[in-house]
């Protein structure tokens, strides 16, 4: 496997650990609060219509845009997407915004479970199935979007679904072992670091896309090929540790306390 292979197996196990993280949370506050079965088939519908969406986005795409359109539309919104990440990784780490905290989430679901009335004794819980569905799908939408757009653009969309595949394994795992929130996965941590891959990724193609608006259409070279994406990594790295320090010597504005 090249370096370039490797980067997308790591960058969409990542990605997709963390989201898969999130989405189990609700699963587990929803079955220990309310019903397992409803809120297993609600974790099956999300998963088949994330399947559906991911077969028809790829392939209209994959069909309709020429490589440097791809490269540009997706490597664009992988910027966008990863700056975001970045934007709260910064925030948290400067003291800004609270850490996301999976013990909270879970206390926060269970209270609305327990809020929602008595559980059917037949049939389907119809509250546990939807905030299932609810939380998979719309946390496997951004999965979804990152082994789309990093598939697509590294010509390797098998390698992609393997490391998002990959990541629901180990996180279903976790989950089964140990019966209660994932807490204990630094999960701000490797928001953080997801983010910084989304970022230079995102960069790398877009920028690379950009050869769409010169003469023939072809993508732009970047000087070492793959090799700058490791030096757009320590960039944003660098960028955002200057953003905490920043953000972390200026007082906080009293509106904001």
């Amino acid at each position: 496997m090249t370096a370039a292979t490797w980067g997308l197996l790591v960058a969409t196990f990542a990605a997709c650990f963390v989201e898969m993280v999130e989405a189990t949370t609700i699963v587990l506050a929803m079955g220990f609060t309310r019903s397992w079965r409803s809120s297993m088939i609600g974790t099956a519908a999300a998963v088949c219509l994330l399947a559906a969406v991911t077969a028809v986005a790829g392939y209209a795409l994959a069909t309709w845009l020429p490589r440097s359109a791809l490269q540009l539309v997706i490597g664009g919104l992988l910027l966008i997407f990863g700056l975001q990440w970045l934007r709260k990784a910064i925030l948290r780490a400067s003291g800004r915004k609270a850490m996301h905290d999976e013990d909270a989430i879970f206390a926060e679901e269970q209270a609305a479970a327990r809020d929602a009335g008595t559980v059917p004794v037949t049939g389907l819980d119809m509250f546990s199935f939807v905030v299932s569905f609810k939380g998979v799908f719309l946390e496997g939408m951004e999965v979804v979007f990152i082994v789309i757009t990093f598939g697509l653009n590294a010509h390797d969309v098998p390698v992609a679904v393997i490391g998002a595949a990959a990541a629901v394994v180990v996180v279903l795992a976790i989950a089964a072992a140990a019966r209660r929130p994932l807490a204990m996965i630094p999960e701000n941590l490797l928001k953080y670091g997801v983010g910084l891959l989304l970022a230079s990724f995102g960069t790398f193609w877009a920028v690379e896309g950009m050869g769409i608006f010169r003469s023939g259409g072809a993508s732009i070279a970047w000087p070492g090929g793959d090799g700058a994406i490791p030096v757009l990594i320590v960039a944003w790295f660098v960028l955002t540790r200057v953003f905490i320090a920043v953000l972390r010597d200026e007082p906080v504005p009293a509106v904001a306390r």
